[in-house]
């Protein structure tokens, strides 16, 4: 965590990042001569660990390139999403990104601690064991919540972020993820049931069953709840909230 912190840090003051990388992980718009030096390690970063590429890989749609191993987590999921731009892609075609690979053993950058000029696939083990980079490590500032408490978290907050097949049981699906489901799998279920994300909203009845639970999918939940509602209040209020937001803005 404070690898990250301090790392971030760092990211943030350096100057502005270059484009994400396109095509096969290969860095867009490179200077004459190739990139900068004092931006050669935020260029060749991961965007999910904020270190140089460790194996790297590319997302064959989008071109967004990160460390294999952070990557993982999103091709367990159904659809999985890139973490960066969020557009769902094949888990089939996340290919090697062997043109970053290539860079990376050939470019150099100064440590950001001794300022030693490391090729950049030795810059992780590098940094680990670089005595001014753990010095700087060590004062940086630790994070503390922003109003202490010792109360305790609640434990009776419903999951509004992951769903439940009201046909199959199938779990962990988000809102995109249950309609594309229901969609494939259950498009010509007769059975009337109980539509998970309205019972998981504090106005939600959980007992009332939807009459065509996929229309009610497709028109009622194309976006996700999180992003526009407040749940402290009930749905009438919130409706109202966000027609007066319209009403200002226009």
């Amino acid at each position: 965590m404070a690898a990250a912190m301090f790392r971030s840090l760092l990211v943030s003051a350096a100057q502005q990042r270059p484009p994400a990388p396109g095509p096969g992980g290969t860095p867009r718009e490179q200077p004459p001569g190739g990139p900068a030096p004092d931006t050669l390690e935020a260029q060749f970063s991961c965007p999910i660990c904020l270190e140089v590429y460790h194996r790297a890989v590319c997302i064959a749609g989008c071109g967004h390139t990160f460390c294999g191993e952070c990557l993982q987590p999103c091709l367990q999921v159904p659809s999985p999403l890139c973490p960066l731009c969020r557009m769902p892609f094949d888990p089939k075609k996340v290919e090697k990104a062997s043109n970053v690979e290539k860079q990376l053993s050939s470019y150099k950058a100064p440590c950001r601690g001794c300022s030693k000029k490391v090729t950049l696939a030795k810059m992780r083990s590098h940094v680990s064991s670089c005595a001014k980079v753990q010095e700087q490590m060590a004062n940086c500032p630790k994070f503390v919540p922003v109003v202490p408490t010792s109360q305790p978290i609640p434990s009776n907050i419903p999951n509004r972020s992951t769903f439940v097949c009201p046909y199959c049981g199938a779990r962990n699906l988000d809102q995109q993820e249950l309609v594309k489901h229901c969609m494939e799998n259950h498009r010509n279920d007769p059975n009337k049931v109980v539509c998970p994300v309205c019972s998981a909203m504090p106005w939600g009845d959980p007992s009332y069953k939807s009459a065509n639970f996929l229309q009610h999918l497709l028109h009622r939940h194309k976006f996700s709840y999180d992003t526009f509602v407040d749940y402290n209040i009930d749905e009438e209020a919130a409706l109202q909230a966000a027609l007066a937001l319209s009403l200002s803005e226009n």
